[in-house]
């Protein structure tokens, strides 16, 4: 039997997709195809935080259904299933089952259920030991699942639940088992992973996040920890110490900001000021030379004004982000902000004109930013080797999470080399190793 599956979104649904697939292969020996049209069965890992979500999996579907043999099933998993449930198999007869984002460990019983919907955001799989994963030199590992904060725009505590986090011993057992089959960094997943002990669905030893990371970087082979994402509100000073003292966390954090406007931030429920933001940010700077920072910001989110938007535009200024996912505010059913209407409602023509000035201004920091690079040297964990028509090369993410390329090399894939930044184009990065 081969399975086919399609993963839009986040990490956590590359995660999820990584649990659906070791499910399938372990306890129905399914095995993976790179071919939609040889497939036994196709999964379609949906995200439901992007712009029209609902457009694009019908249309998806309706790709798949021209393409797939007789008899193969195509199954909807993931945040736009929770969120539409029944409807999706309503309106689309080519769909065989359902799948939640909170309902991911039932995959193996709801593949022989016709048209049954699972998407039950209650539902407790935290304790849930999945079938083990073939695993990399990078792996990710969830430590808590479900959301518990109401951001006013964010529809991810409607689809994947409360907050739950996920037993330390199971943590530590499966970040060991990868280590040992030669995983050297781990990637931390959760909504807000330095919120990691509040709530535990049973009796079990209670941690918090900065603990969590003491024990996890005692693993003897674990060369590398990194996390995502944290939330500014729970970045408290033992936090932030334990990232700049601790070797083995790798020297690069996401810091959602959203908006540079106090006001804006508590129309969205952040539960942070700007002044807070920045305050948390100078620690860091203080503690750490040379961080990676990245974050995501919406633009034209109701009532932004053009003093709010130089807010944000302030705050790019000051933090000279290394990375900056950025979008328009688009209403998403059964959030708050949904609920406004068209109150407050940013023209488009004005958002559209926000959003670009702040693009075109991050990509001048980028290309300023990478020009201090030079004669730097970083750690890089090699993860391509590529050539092409022009130069061959390998290529790996530095300790600060930038793409750092070295030209005329082939470097085995996951070894740590140290590379002097001598070369930069645009924002690439090129290095030779010392």
């Amino acid at each position: 039997m081969k399975l086919y599956i399609e993963t839009l979104g986040c990490a956590m649904n590359v995660r999820d997709s990584e649990h659906l697939i070791s499910e399938l292969r372990e306890k129905e020996g399914y095995e993976i195809t790179e071919e939609a049209q040889d497939a036994d069965l196709i999964l379609i890992n949906t995200c439901s935080v992007r712009e029209k979500p609902e457009l694009k999996l019908f249309s998806e579907i309706g790709q798949f259904a021209k393409i797939k043999k007789s008899g193969a099933k195509i199954g909807i998993c993931g945040c736009t299933a929770s969120a539409m449930g029944e409807e999706i198999i309503k309106k689309s007869p080519h769909v065989d089952f359902v799948l939640g984002a909170r309902n991911i460990s039932k995959i193996t019983s709801i593949i022989h259920k016709p048209k049954a919907v699972e998407i039950d955001i209650d539902y407790d799989d935290s304790a849930y030991v999945f079938a083990s994963s073939k695993g990399s030199f990078k792996s990710m590992i969830n430590i808590s699942i479900g959301c518990d904060k109401k951001c006013a725009y964010c529809i991810v505590p409607f689809t994947r639940g409360k907050e739950i986090s996920v037993p330390f011993h199971l943590i530590n057992k499966e970040a060991r088992k990868l280590v040992q089959n030669g995983t050297k960094e781990i990637l931390l997943l959760g909504q807000n992973v330095n919120n990691y002990g509040v709530r535990f669905s049973q009796s079990h030893e209670r941690i918090d996040f900065t603990e969590l990371l003491r024990r996890l970087s005692s693993i003897e082979g674990l060369e590398r920890i990194r996390f995502t994402s944290p939330h500014p509100l729970h970045m408290n000073d033992e936090f932030l110490d334990e990232f700049a003292s601790n070797p083995k966390i790798c020297k690069s954090i996401h810091i959602p900001l959203q908006s540079g406007s106090s006001k804006i931030l508590k129309a969205m429920r952040r539960g942070y000021t700007k002044e807070w933001y920045l305050n948390r940010i100078d620690y860091l700077k203080s503690r750490v030379e040379n961080v990676g920072i990245s974050t995501d910001i919406i633009v034209g989110f109701p009532h932004e004004s053009d003093e709010d938007f130089m807010d944000t535009m302030e705050v790019l200024e000051y933090v000279r982000f290394d990375t900056m996912y950025s979008f328009i505010y688009s209403p998403r059913p059964n959030t708050l902000s949904h609920s406004w209407g068209s109150e407050g409602a940013v023209e488009s023509s004005i958002a559209k004109e926000r959003l670009a000035r702040l693009q075109d201004r991050h990509k001048e920091i980028l290309r300023e930013n990478s020009q201090m690079e030079l004669g730097r040297i970083h750690k890089v964990l090699i993860e391509n080797n590529k050539t092409s028509a022009k130069q061959t090369y390998s290529e790996g993410r530095s300790d600060t999470n930038r793409l750092v390329r070295i030209k005329d090399s082939f470097i085995d894939m996951g070894s740590i080399v140290e590379v002097k930044i001598d070369n930069v184009e645009g924002s690439s990065l090129y290095g030779s190793v010392v």
